[in-house]
């Protein structure tokens, strides 16, 4: 394992510039969205990176990320009942999102030179793939990776109570239901709590982007079975089995994972390189895009020479 700390950049972000082929592929007879981002050059272009968002969120969610990942190809889906995207027919947890994944990479015909990046819930994701199918994949990023368990510690409390307002939110009638999740002043109290920069343009952006994106869902069942997935797994149930180099981009400020859990579960991955960035909380892919795509460029420059 090697652990470095890294500052993290500020400042409110540019207009979005980079424009994808928008790819509609059937996964267990569902239609799903896939934003396919071509490489700047051809000629300088890196591995393909498949990325996976978080929970609540989409495909929006990461464009930052895309921006400053320029020379690499990226594809990026929104999650099954998320966004633009479908319902599966069944169970919305990682081990479903998991094999949504590996249905990607065979629709989209990627190859095991593809990296696979996993955002917060994503990286529960990302992980579960990875150890499943390490042929798929030649290196795995996680960032604000969920490295220890929601329901045990000083979180259990209020995961205990997030997780009552969206059984709630699923046990209403349908339009209170809906209106209970997408209730402006609780996300905008969600947002609040996770975004730790003290830019004030950037803040306004931040809740902006929640206002817009964290209310797209196909179902209230679907953010229940999500939710609950999320805060019942970490990336600790795969950690021993990831075979191929991972890149840990985590956060000083993050509440969800701390530095010495985000340590621990580095010693517990065979391959790993644990990267933190100072000043920022849950959300690196708003508050730190720049900085996460460096340690993200710069790692994967090192494992292809050493390769």
């Amino acid at each position: 394992m090697l652990l470095r700390r890294r500052a993290a950049g500020t400042g409110a972000p540019a207009p979005f510039q980079r424009r994808a082929n928008v790819r509609t592929v059937a996964v267990q007879g569902t239609a799903q969205r896939f934003w396919d981002f071509p490489a700047a050059s051809p000629d300088t272009a890196g591995p393909a990176v498949f990325m996976v968002h978080g929970f609540r969120g989409d495909h929006h969610g990461l464009l930052r990320l895309v921006e400053a990942l320029p020379n690499n190809r990226v594809i990026l889906p929104d999650l099954p009942g998320f966004g633009q995207a479908a319902a599966l027919p069944g169970t919305h947890d990682a081990a479903a999102y998991a094999g949504f994944v590996r249905a990607g990479f065979e629709a989209l015909g990627l190859g095991a030179d593809t990296v696979l990046l996993g955002h917060s819930f994503g990286s529960i994701i990302a992980a579960r793939t990875a150890a499943a199918n390490p042929e798929l994949i030649s290196e795995l990023i996680l960032v604000n990776p969920i490295s220890e368990p929601a329901l045990k510690g000083p979180k259990a409390f209020t995961s205990k109570l997030a997780e009552l307002y969206y059984l709630a939110a699923a046990s209403l009638p349908e339009k209170p239901g809906r209106a209970l999740l997408a209730n402006p002043l609780i996300v905008r109290g969600m947002s609040v709590l996770m975004a730790k920069t003290r830019d004030p343009a950037l803040r306004h952006w931040i809740h902006g982007q929640h206002d817009a994106y964290f209310s797209a869902f196909a179902s209230r069942a679907v953010v229940l079975e999500a939710f609950r997935s999320s805060i019942s797994e970490t990336v600790r149930d795969s950690a021993a089995l990831l075979k191929m180099p991972v890149l840990l981009v985590a956060a000083d400020r993050d509440d969800i994972g701390s530095v010495p859990a985000q340590c621990r579960l580095a010693e517990l991955v065979p391959d790993s390189e644990l990267e933190i960035l100072t000043g920022v909380g849950h959300l690196v892919h708003y508050e730190a895009p720049d900085s996460a795509a460096a340690l993200i460029t710069d790692f994967l420059s090192r494992r292809h020479r050493a390769a």
